[in-house]
């Protein structure tokens, strides 16, 4: 039985029954035909994407097909959520489909916080009104509708209701905190970024959903939704990368490997590998350049999209005119076998 996603999750619902967030602990990527067989006999799964809800005995069932199949850590999910009195639900992908609800939305974000799959990959279309505006407290996931009233209930208790954001998105380390990174402020990284293994974001860093690092970088300025930034990158303070929802239309905005972002930069156009934007320069793709050889003499001027994907680029700003400059990072040579293209 073919499978795309699975995730055993527990989450939040509001007064009015709909589902706010779900927690997914161990979800799966591609799990093994054993394992669905084993499962869908006991929730009465027929094939397809579905969403089930499930009720304590379920649950007890649950656990026994994950035992007959040696899915432990599956299993042990199930022993832990015995009991409670928290909404469950068992989302099942046979493919990778435009999400039909808010589980399911859920669930994709935690395969790309859980490094499962890379930005892009995976189908995000029409989530948004799939995911709630919800306010994020102490008390976890509230609906707005039920906010003044849980609000009142504190008080009269004394004590505050301590609401953290009001959003679509909650945290990602509240969700999934993959290996061998380092967070400096947790809020600054929503469910559904892809954080790489060996990176930091520091305190000001900003990591939104499908986006993110591949591998060791620096983040101390913001990745954009859908900005991947290589491995060996670094997002200098303050800078800035132009996402597909901010205005970067249909261009995928990216950062290739061993490049450097300076403080306070920006980037609107697919950056090479080895590149270099100096600290204060923002380049968006209709920017106009000036492409310089190896002895800094004016070859053309381009917009800086017909350079996307380039390597080695030195972007800087002539502090004299003005002019935005390009310069190879290593030698000239290859780069204006490429720019004379343009003459």
């Amino acid at each position: 039985m073919a499978n795309f996603a699975f995730g055993l999750g527990v989450g939040t619902k509001s007064s009015a029954g709909d589902w706010l967030e779900v927690y997914y602990n161990a979800p799966l990527l591609n799990a093994d035909d054993t394992l669905i067989a084993a499962v869908a006999d006991k929730v009465g799964y027929a094939g397809g994407n579905q969403t089930i809800e499930l009720n304590a005995s379920q649950l007890k069932a649950l656990e026994a097909a994950f035992l007959s199949v040696d899915a432990e850590a599956q299993a042990e999910v199930v022993e832990i959520l015995e009991g409670t009195q928290q909404p469950l639900v068992l989302c099942i992908l046979e493919t990778d489909a435009a999400p039909q609800t808010t589980a399911e939305v859920y669930l994709k974000l935690s395969l790309l916080s859980h490094r499962l799959v890379k930005p892009h990959g995976i189908d995000l279309s029409g989530m948004f009104p799939l995911l709630p505006n919800v306010a994020w407290t102490n008390e976890g996931a509230v609906a707005l509708d039920d906010l003044p009233r849980r609000q009142l209930s504190a008080r009269a208790q004394g004590k505050v209701l301590d609401v953290f954001s009001v959003d679509k998105f909650p945290k990602m380390a509240n969700y999934a905190v993959p290996a061998s990174i380092r967070i400096g402020d947790a809020a600054r990284i929503r469910l559904g970024a892809h954080v790489g293994e060996g990176t930091t974001v520091m305190h000001e860093g900003f990591i939104n959903f499908n986006a993110g690092t591949l591998g060791v970088s620096m983040v101390e300025g913001r990745i954009s939704a859908g900005v991947v930034v290589g491995n060996g990158s670094d997002i200098g303070g303050g800078a800035s990368t132009m996402g597909t929802l901010s205005g970067g239309n249909n261009v995928v905005i990216s950062v290739g490997e061993n490049c450097l972002l300076g403080a306070n930069a920006g980037l609107g156009l697919p950056l090479g590998d080895r590149c270099t934007i100096e600290a204060g320069l923002y380049v968006t793709g209709g920017s106009k350049v000036t492409l310089l050889d190896e002895h800094n003499q004016e070859v053309g001027v381009v917009k800086a999209g017909e350079l996307a994907g380039t390597p080695d680029l030195l972007f800087r700003r002539n502090s004299q005119n003005g002019r935005i400059e390009v310069k190879t990072n290593k030698s000239a040579i290859e780069l204006n076998a490429e720019l004379h293209k343009h003459n």
